[in-house]
């Protein structure tokens, strides 16, 4: 058998963490953002599919794409999957249903969402996150379960780690211990989302707004390369990991005394390279 070739690293930005800097719904909003990721040297945005000339766009910058579904509809998924692949074939991040939905009715629909997903050849990920069906670890791992029992194998996960983080008001010295519950799944992903955290906020500043590291962020950065070390340690699924550096400028995330949300994705997304770069140098 020959060896796995040498994973890569798609440095994936959410649309979200440009919006101080222009409005991607208008075509010149949209150039903009792509033209600024494009500068910095990151590959990919991450966005619905349905903003403006989306896919020439992103050809014309040279970026891939992944996209974004937000559902609780099985009757919506096929086509919210069909039109995330229209634009590219990068792995699609899913926010499903909601907070207060039952479990069962969870493991229903993810199990749809993964019918749906193969049917596609698609790799669609159920995101871990606030005000929907995986808001709490304990969901989370009940609807893993439950798919799993009923089709055989597991969802496709997007661990959000900054959501569950606040919810068990971690410390930073257990931040790798409390946290990686499930590294068999996060392993089998190839899509992440990584929002710095710690116990009681779940968006850090990166940076003192002067080019050196937070103290708060450099208390998580052993947990990031963690991450990356796992991923890179497992069966690295396509042999490509899209990380997205995820600082958001709005709803609560942002406070008012953080710095510049965009220099600080820009600072974070290049340490990700960086750690990155160091666990990948030997194979």
């Amino acid at each position: 058998m020959q060896p796995m070739q040498k994973p890569k690293l798609n440095i994936l930005i959410n649309f979200w963490s440009l919006l101080h800097e222009a409005d991607p719904s208008n075509e010149d909003g949209l150039i903009k953002q792509l033209g600024m990721i494009k500068e910095v040297g990151f590959d990919s945005f991450f966005s619905f599919p349905d903003l403006p000339n989306l896919k020439q766009n992103l050809q014309n910058h040279g970026l891939r794409f992944a996209g974004r579904i937000d559902s609780g509809d099985p009757a919506e998924f096929a086509e919210k999957i069909r039109a995330n692949l229209a634009v590219d074939n990068g792995p699609i991040n899913c926010q499903l249903a909601d907070h207060d939905t039952p479990v069962d009715s969870a493991i229903h629909m993810t199990a749809e969402l993964m019918k749906a997903s193969k049917a596609q050849e698609a790799r669609v990920h159920l995101e871990v996150h606030r005000d929907t069906c995986t808001e709490t670890p304990e969901k989370t791992a009940a609807i893993i379960a439950g798919a799993t029992q009923k089709l055989g194998e597991a969802p496709l996960v997007n661990f959000d780690y900054s959501h569950p983080a606040i919810i068990k008001h971690l410390t930073p010295e257990n931040y790798i211990e409390r946290l990686f519950e499930d590294v068999p799944n996060f392993q089998r992903s190839n899509l992440w989302h990584i929002r710095p955290f710690n116990g009681h906020h779940c968006q850090i500043p990166i940076t003192d707004g002067e080019g050196n590291f937070s103290k708060e962020y450099e208390d998580c950065r052993p947990f990031i390369r963690q991450a990356l070390h796992h991923w890179i340690d497992g069966p690295r699924p396509t042999n490509e990991f899209w990380v997205c550096p995820e600082l958001g400028a709005s709803v609560g995330y942002n406070l008012s005394c953080f710095p510049n949300i965009w220099g600080d994705t820009v600072a974070l997304g290049k340490d990700i390279q960086s750690m990155w770069d160091e666990l990948t140098a030997s194979l």
